[in-house]
């Protein structure tokens, strides 16, 4: 029995065409969308079948303008289509994406596609929007002039999608190539005047209205100010009856699980390595989970771009334009893929600065950290009778990241020439964020937070339990066990070192597994104190023992060490391939481990001389 070899094809087309959307609708796969240029940085695969049942490969490659590539995003599109990428072979059939409502400007990269030589489809996406601005295509028209079949689909919602699979089963051949020294600009504009029907009078749209505000100078800003501090707020008012209710069924559970079990090394395994460890991280799910909601929604409803023309006179403070927002934003949820989404930035130096200020955006790992010192040392005040004083606080953090953000790329721009990329973005239209999108960004958020403490948390707290109980202490030793441990010795030799920044021995052993991921901080502080304390829920009343054992100057710096703390190795590794430099790694962590220390030992020192 012959296995048939499955057939090549790629999807092509402007960035926000709605590729990887019918990418996901095509081979049934959940990759990330939005409603903004630059989602996809790097090419996708999947595979599906024709209902004639030939194999399909197919790639979903990076958006881009042109085949004249600017940015590393747009190489890997152009390397691909002309057969030059070193891993991939040419694809066998090219399907153009191009929104029907943008067409003048879509139009354009087809048409270079189409001198390339290889067959090509036309997916003319969001026929629904055209639909709605009053523009009547001639698809029939079209395809002829354009010499390539023409399917509109209308991808969010799986409309046209079975025509463009049966189309991939009939025999396509190249479309004759243009004449040499065609200008596409009158070619689009030709094409368009013949077969696209406008409105006499065009219809106003409601992205239109709601962008004279969104967009107006004085009162957009304030829109956007408004809504991030809402955001922040609602991390604290809504997660805390959440997080109650499932702070209490841990315990529970734990309980439950522990009770059969008698006194030893694997009950204190169980309670102070795993269950004192990871309950003490997942309890923080409900705010991560809100904060995603938000930047979900932000992201599906079109508002970011608009955001980032709003900060483009910012960026520009810092020596950058506001292209770099939308890969400093993405690091708000994490690091590494903010690096990746740098790709998209064409003037090197913007790239590579976008690159080593993104570890300072307050990524989500970093939240278990800040709320737990919050929750232990700020009260839970109401300020001017609507403001939560504790996201209030949390709200500060986050801008002092990005006021240091800025601050730092100022001082790495200045003096150093830039070849200047004016901001030029192409605005979406506002949509409704689809509830099942919504739902399906959250539930992979969830699961991927829940993995990482199944796997890098637990790992690390059985491991660094290991290293708190043994070796035993000696017989008749004084002092508690876990002095006598090797992590209680690490601890102690590195104190000297963070003494300055009030860190006591038990957060030093805390900040190396933290260095993995910064959430294990958190579980190690549980299993650290729960292993240091006779009390057996020591691992469930970590946020009380801290706030009794620490001072606030203490709490206060260790946040400031997070606001600017070094990496994770995995952000590090990112920046290593994205940049190709390990003088570029090096000095980033460098500049970051000093940012942090300076930041923790200020902090200290002001805190305890006015407090």
């Amino acid at each position: 029995m012959s296995i048939s070899q499955p057939r090549h094809i790629a999807l092509a087309g402007n960035p926000n065409c709605g590729k990887t959307s019918l990418f996901n609708q095509l081979t049934g796969s959940r990759q990330k969308v939005g409603n903004y240029a630059g989602v996809t940085v790097e090419r996708k695969v999947g595979f599906f079948n024709t209902p004639r049942n030939t194999p399909i490969r197919v790639l979903d490659l990076p958006g881009a303008y042109s085949l004249s590539s600017t940015s590393p995003d747009e190489d890997i599109t152009r390397d691909i289509c002309l057969g030059r990428h070193p891993a991939e072979q040419q694809p066998d059939l090219l399907i153009g994406v191009i929104a029907a409502s943008n067409l003048r400007l879509h139009l354009r990269f087809l048409l270079e596609l189409k001198q390339i030589g290889r067959p090509v489809i036309v997916a003319l996406n969001m026929m629904d929007e055209a639909e709605k601005a009053g523009l009547t295509i001639d698809v029939e028209g079209l395809s002829a002039a354009l010499d390539m079949p023409v399917i509109p689909i209308v991808s969010l919602h799986k409309q046209g999608i079975a025509p463009l699979l049966a189309q991939l089963d009939a025999e396509i051949t190249p479309p004759s190539p243009l004449p040499e020294n065609t200008n596409f600009h009158v070619e689009v504009r030709r094409l368009i005047e013949e077969f696209v029907k406008q409105p006499a009078t065009p219809r106003e749209r409601l992205t239109d209205q709601l962008d004279r505000w969104t967009l107006h100078p004085v009162f957009g800003p304030l829109i956007l100010l408004g809504i991030l501090f809402i955001m922040f707020q609602t991390v604290f008012a809504w997660a805390q009856p959440i997080m109650d209710a499932l702070g209490n069924g841990l315990n529970a559970l734990g309980a439950w699980l522990l009770a059969p079990l008698p006194d030893g090394m694997l009950h204190s395994l169980l309670a102070d390595g795993v269950v004192a460890g990871a309950g003490t991280v997942v309890v923080f799910l409900p705010q991560i989970l809100i904060l995603f909601l938000w930047i979900i929604t932000l992201e599906e409803s079109g508002y970011l771009p608009r955001a980032a023309f709003l900060l483009d006179r910012v960026m520009a403070m810092a020596g950058l334009s506001g292209r770099s927002f939308i890969p400093l934003l993405s690091s708000f949820a994490c690091a590494i893929p903010g690096i990746m989404a740098a790709r998209t930035i064409q003037n090197p130096r913007d790239r590579l600065v976008t690159i080593l200020i993104a570890p300072l955006m307050t990524c989500s790992a970093r939240l278990p950290v800040y709320t737990l010192l919050i929750g232990a040392f700020v009260p839970r005040h109401t300020v001017l009778g609507f403001m939560n004083l504790q996201g209030l606080v949390l709200f500060g953090l986050y801008a002092a990241a990005i006021i240091s953000g800025i601050i730092a790329a100022r001082i790495m721009t200045h003096g150093v020439a830039s070849q200047e990329h004016p901001l030029l973005l192409e605005l979406p239209p506002y949509r409704r964020p689809l509830l099942r999108s919504v739902a399906l960004g959250l539930w992979q958020r969830a699961v991927m937070f829940l993995s990482r403490v199944g796997t890098i948390i637990v790992s690390l707290n059985v491991l660094l339990w290991g290293l708190s109980s043994f070796p035993l202490p000696p017989a008749h030793a004084a002092g508690a066990a876990i002095d006598y441990s090797i992590a209680g010795r690490i601890g102690h030799l590195m104190q000297p070192i963070f003494a300055p920044l009030g860190f006591n021995w038990q957060i030093c052993v805390a900040l190396i597994p933290g260095l993995a991921a910064r959430e294990v901080a958190i579980s190690s502080l549980a299993t650290v104190y729960a292993i240091g304390t006779t009390d057996d829920d020591a691992g469930d009343k970590l946020l009380p023992i801290l706030s009794s054992q620490w001072s606030m100057a203490t709490a206060f710096a260790l946040l400031a060490w997070y606001v600017y703390a070094p990496q994770c190795i995995s952000t590090l590794a990112v920046m290593r391939r994205e940049t190709r430099s390990l003088k570029v790694v090096l000095g980033a962590a460098a500049y970051l481990f000093g940012l942090a220390y300076l930041a923790a030992f200020l902090t200290h020192y002001i805190t305890l001389k006015t407090l």
